[in-house]
């Protein structure tokens, strides 16, 4: 593919975002844990790694950046502590099949801890509990088109269950990645619309109820509530990346990123990594989003560090992010990779 065939999928996936903005819709989305974000690293960069983070790292951020992994095999997980006392398990693996692309798989849980149950005449419980069960099953596929352009595709299977009643979809997240734009090393650009896909509708044995209807004279009887559908979150992205190396053992990354959230405001996205080695690094990220009020927001900035070693010829990183939340505890988020 030539420059010029790489320029005009830039510019198309540009277009689709020019017409995406118009049709914003806040807070009418649901489905909303997908955007909870994991990785310790991109998390700890602020969420603007759409251009740099690789292989398993780069399933949830941009998947067009799986095939740029440096291993034929990377594993990925990771736990957050997020705000409510939820916590968020992630796992992942990508691996590298050779000329067909690399693939990867995911899954994302959610613990909410058991909640009790009330109703009209127990307002304060019945005395019973029940756990609410979301979780996302993901399969990707990446591929390099040329030395400096690919692509990737997340599919995700999507389930919530609230006691009796459920709801399930599929999402789809389609990514690409630029290396060297303008021919200038070390710059990179990334593009990435997420979570687009049907609406998705609560339904299940939960939404009968007994009840009288007006100008009836039969008496109670069971009818179905019916609910309504509800959109996923849907976003689209783009990053642009730095990378600045004063030596072989000493390099900065500096990443950016502007997203337009069509259920939510637009946000712009910094942040930075300081490499000592490819050994040590040092972390941290900004979220600016013009148009909130300052008590709106839950987070604004991130910190976080990572350590990696070779073991028997198996790359080992640790990484940790801490995000201070207004009005909640604060996030702490671990992760461990391996690299094969």
């Amino acid at each position: 593919m030539n420059k010029l065939k790489n320029i005009i999928i830039i510019l198309l996936l540009v277009s689709t975002g020019a017409v995406f903005a118009q049709n914003a819709r806040l807070g009418t989305a649901g489905a909303t844990e997908l955007l909870i974000p994991v990785g310790a690293r991109g998390v700890a960069m602020g969420g603007a790694v759409l251009t740099n983070t690789l292989g398993a790292n780069a399933i949830f951020w941009n998947p067009a950046n799986i095939s740029r992994a440096k291993n034929s095999v990377d594993i990925l997980a990771s736990y957050q502590n997020y705000i409510a006392d939820i916590g968020v398990q992630y796992g992942a693996v990508a691996v590298n099949a050779g000329d067909f692309g690399s693939l990867g798989f995911s899954i994302k849980s959610y613990s909410m801890g058991d909640i009790i149950k009330t109703t009209v005449e127990n307002p304060d419980g019945t005395g019973q509990t029940f756990t609410p069960q979301f979780f996302s099953l993901g399969v990707s596929y990446s591929k390099l088109l040329t030395d400096r352009v690919s692509v990737g595709l997340n599919v995700n299977y999507i389930s919530e269950k609230l006691d009796l009643v459920s709801a399930s979809g599929i999402g789809f997240d389609f990514g690409v990645s630029y290396t060297s734009v303008a021919g200038i090393k070390g710059f990179d650009l990334a593009i990435i619309m997420k979570n687009i896909g049907p609406n998705m509708r609560y339904d299940g044995s939960g939404l009968w109820i007994k009840a009288t209807a007006d100008d009836q004279r039969r008496g109670k009887q069971f009818y179905k509530i019916s609910t309504a559908d509800f959109s996923l979150p849907t976003s689209l992205s783009i990053g642009l990346g730095y990378t600045l190396s004063f030596n072989d053992q000493n390099n900065f990354k500096l990443v950016g990123s502007f997203t337009n959230n069509n259920y939510y405001l637009d946000e712009y996205k910094v942040g930075g990594e300081y490499d000592f080695n490819d050994m040590l690094f040092l972390r941290g990220g900004y979220t600016y989003t013009p148009k909130a009020n300052s008590s709106d927001l839950v987070y604004t900035y991130s910190l976080g560090f990572g350590i990696k070693y070779n073991v028997g010829g198996s790359d080992v990183e640790f990484d940790y992010a801490y995000s201070p939340a207004q009005y909640f505890k604060d996030t702490h988020l671990f992760s461990l990779g391996i690299g094969l």
